[in-house]
């Protein structure tokens, strides 16, 4: 169990804080006129999501987790389970589907996608950051749809529904961000 005192503090370090891992999202020493120091700091839980913000004494010891990411290709979906293959050993590893989550509804097969482990441990699937999709239901555009602002709901052949703008027809590809599931640009 290595450990790391607040003077070492970098964001995007991870940590384990009551049996959670979590990364550093940001800190700042702080040295009062009167006192002691103390640091306050942000974490974000990897499995949930959630930040939580914090304080404490200036070299108070914590638990060093080391983080890193993995790329894999997307294989397919078996019903229960999501299957990963490693690029460069060619193993093939199987995700539960209640692990990916929401994340899901952004695979293709063959789409390669970052898995990040602490230590051995799977914490996450995250999908590429940006996909090419085509809109396979949305209701059509009228001539003079070109209003800025205004959006509609579309289906995108992974199953997802994002809002599009109003000239887009079915059939057409789009770009979309995996991290806020918007649209991006026609492709």
């Amino acid at each position: 169990m290595a450990t790391i005192s607040t003077a070492d503090f970098k964001n995007g370090i991870g940590l384990r804080i009551k049996d959670k891992v979590c990364t550093l999202v940001e800190f700042q020493h702080v040295k009062p006129g009167k006192g002691g120091a103390f640091v306050r700091y942000k974490t974000k839980d990897i499995k949930t999501g959630r930040v939580v913000e914090q304080t404490c004494n200036a070299g108070s010891k914590f638990e060093s987790v080391q983080l890193f990411t993995k790329e894999m290709q997307y294989l397919y979906n078996d019903g229960a389970d999501y299957i990963f293959m490693d690029n460069e050993t060619y193993e093939q590893v199987s995700v539960p589907a209640d692990f990916v989550g929401d994340n899901s509804k952004w695979l293709r097969e063959n789409d390669t996608c970052q898995l990040l482990y602490a230590e051995d441990e799977l914490m996450g699937v995250n999908p590429p950051m940006f996909i090419i999709a085509e809109v396979t239901e949305t209701v059509p555009g009228a001539k003079g749809d070109t209003v800025q602002g205004a959006y509609k709901p579309a289906t995108i052949d992974t199953g997802a529904v994002v809002q599009v703008p109003m000239y887009l027809n079915e059939g057409e590809s789009i770009k979309i961000d995996t991290r806020t599931g918007e649209f991006v640009s026609r492709a």
